[in-house]
């Protein structure tokens, strides 16, 4: 392993949060991140052609390539295993190789996923704002709603943005959100 590689190992980005279930999109950037700043999510790319089974009349070149794939893999397995918690480490140590544990955390919580993209939709869609709260604290609940579709790949226009907001404002603002709907300025989220 050269010096570079254990410089990095010591950073304090390496110390990622223990993957258990939720959040596998922001876990998989971070360690997609990681392993790219140490050179080996190499290992991972499905187009990765393999490195043919050792021979007699191997050259020294093929051999230290052979040598460098099978140390990164490891690396690689480890860093991923690492980063997982107690409970899924126990599932995916039996994988023989990071490729392999890759490839089914993605299949198994990607598609897990999915499902919240329907919530965080059916969420933003139900949010009302009340006369009871104060509405800035309203209006942060709404913008993190906003930003949780923008993480899920979901990107909201900022003039339906501010249509919904209008359309949100509670009933004691009716005066306020008619005023608005019939002004002919367009107003922009901070405006709103």
């Amino acid at each position: 392993m050269d010096s570079n590689t254990i410089k990095i190992m010591n950073q304090d980005f390496v110390r990622l949060d223990r993957f258990d279930g939720p959040n596998f999109t922001r876990w998989r950037e971070k360690l997609k991140f990681m392993l790219t700043a140490l050179k080996i999510f190499y290992v991972l790319d499905s187009s990765l052609a393999p490195i043919p089974p050792p021979k007699d009349d191997d050259f020294e070149e093929l051999k230290s390539q052979r040598k460098k794939r099978e140390e990164d893999e490891f690396m690689c397995r480890g860093h991923i295993l690492n980063t997982l918690s107690d409970r899924l480490y126990d599932l995916y140590t039996i994988e023989p190789s990071a490729k392999k544990i890759w490839n089914a955390l993605e299949f198994k919580y990607k598609a897990e996923e999915e499902g919240p993209k329907k919530f965080l939709v059916s969420k933003y869609f139900e949010f009302k704002f009340k006369d009871d709260m104060p509405i800035l604290a309203q209006v942060h609940e709404l913008q993190v709603i906003v930003n949780q579709l923008r993480v899920a790949g979901i990107e909201l226009p900022a003039s339906f943005q501010v249509g919904a907001i209008i359309t949100k404002l509670p009933t004691s603002w009716k005066g306020y959100r008619k005023k608005i709907l019939h002004d002919s300025k367009d107003f922009s989220l901070e405006e709103i």
